[in-house]
């Protein structure tokens, strides 16, 4: 595998007689979770990647699984779990910066992941892992198997990149602030938000966030700031990418795992920096013009016309 990523995917509720769920009858289901979106994003820019996670016996599951599989992705290391259920979580678009999200997640499959779950000369064989704060959040189990996959990450020199992705609705804040520090320590690359790295360290200022990942172990730090683009960070240099103006932002969720797969994306075609983290940006800006958590992700043509204006056919008929 090009990329090795481990967590939860869910089934996905959204209301659509009404934008508030409160009113809503009728609704559709979907699929989500941070590191599948990151998986799926990497499969249509036509890299090889691997997702590791436990689905339930269930029927939701079932989808899950053959979805996952549907778009590419090496599921031979998900297992089912015959007695935890398939998390499932409630999405409210109320507008594009006014999105609710409600867990039903407790004590589901993936929440059982044990290291016994790793194998680990797969791990071993990947160029990347990716992993993100949510995952650890789950259970003190899937922190253990977390910390155990980076070991055995860095044990076969395979490169760790890190979104914290802070979800304050599934654990205390201490012990968040605890974890994604220590993760971050152990990190190749690490990918915060401004408001994450102010939670992390408890400053906002971009620079000074930057410089303090690197004194804290990463080897590059990507820190994106929404629609101005993303400041890279290595212990040379750092820059600003812009990022790219959009008409509408339709559903911002999963904006930030489309950035994540178009960064590892152009670093896994080695791409200079800057043009890595530029693509990034580009898959984000794409993402969030379309309704859903991964519909978005573009397929390699279609990063390359939004990105050097390549001329498609309009319609295929």
């Amino acid at each position: 595998m090009d990329v090795v990523t481990i967590g939860e995917s869910m089934a996905v509720f959204s209301p659509e007689s009404s934008p508030l769920m409160r009113y809503a009858a009728t609704y559709s289901r979907k699929f989500g979770g941070a590191e599948s979106n990151v998986a799926i994003g990497l499969t249509r820019l036509g890299h090889e990647v691997g997702w590791i996670s436990k689905v339930g016996n269930d029927e939701l599951g079932k989808g899950l699984l053959s979805f996952i599989r549907g778009e590419g992705i090496d599921v031979s290391q998900v297992k089912i779990d015959e007695t935890a259920q398939t998390g499932l979580y409630f999405k409210e678009v109320r507008n594009s910066s006014n999105v609710k999200v409600e867990y039903y997640r407790k004590g589901s499959a993936a929440s059982q992941l044990h290291v016994t779950d790793l194998d680990e000369q797969y791990i071993a064989n990947a160029r990347y892992i990716h992993v993100t704060g949510i995952t650890p959040a789950l259970s003190e189990s899937c922190y253990e198997t977390i910390m155990r996959m980076i070991q055995i990450a860095k044990d076969n020199n395979v490169k760790v990149v890190f979104d914290p992705n802070l979800r304050k609705k599934l654990w205390s804040e201490d012990r968040a602030k605890e974890v994604l520090l220590e993760i971050a320590s152990k990190a190749d690359i690490v990918l915060p938000g401004i408001s994450e790295g102010e939670f992390m360290f408890g400053i906002r200022d971009v620079d000074s966030l930057g410089q303090k990942f690197i004194e804290h172990g990463a080897s590059l730090v990507v820190m994106k700031v929404g629609e101005k683009g993303a400041y890279y960070f290595t212990k040379e240099r750092s820059e600003l990418v812009p990022g790219f103006q959009v008409d509408q932002v339709v559903d911002p969720v999963g904006a930030g795992d489309g950035f994540a797969a178009g960064l590892i994306s152009g670093l896994l075609d080695q791409l200079p920096l800057y043009q890595a983290v530029e693509r990034g940006n580009a898959v984000g800006a794409m993402a969030v013009q379309i309704p859903g958590d991964f519909e978005g992700l573009p397929s390699r043509e279609e990063i390359h016309q939004f990105l050097y204006g390549a001329e498609l056919e309009d319609i295929s008929r």
